[in-house]
């Protein structure tokens, strides 16, 4: 089975999932990662939305949020979420500066204060 078919089972299988038990939160956010690595943004991002206000203690869920919000350029926003992240206990500072997801943040003025804030930029 191709690479895209296989997505394209997942995808359907979690969709359908998702909505016999919407509150699942593994369900979730396995359908958050389905639909950004297959470019729909949109859906990626209330999905990870929608794991915020499920799980609003959970530092990745918050992570995953500010990424979404990169990929739809709302960068304010992404860096916000990523204050949020941080607050909530996420750690991973380096990855933060290399996730892929974040590429476009890292010259934004307020993704450098974030990084000046915390000693590493």
């Amino acid at each position: 089975m191709a690479k895209r078919e296989h997505l394209d089972f997942e995808l359907s299988f979690f969709e359908d999932l998702h909505k016999r038990i919407p509150k699942d939160v593994r369900v979730a956010s396995i359908l958050a990662h389905i639909y950004t690595q297959t470019g729909r943004i949109n859906d990626g991002l209330k999905m990870d939305r929608k794991l915020v206000r499920l799980t609003p203690e959970d530092p990745t869920a918050h992570y995953n949020l500010a990424c979404s919000l990169c990929l739809k350029n709302r960068y304010t926003d992404a860096v916000r979420t990523l204050r949020d992240a941080i607050t909530h206990g996420y750690e991973d500072f380096h990855w933060m500066q290399h996730d892929p997801d974040l590429q476009e943040i890292q010259k934004h003025p307020d993704f450098c204060a974030l990084l000046k804030d915390l000693k590493i930029g």
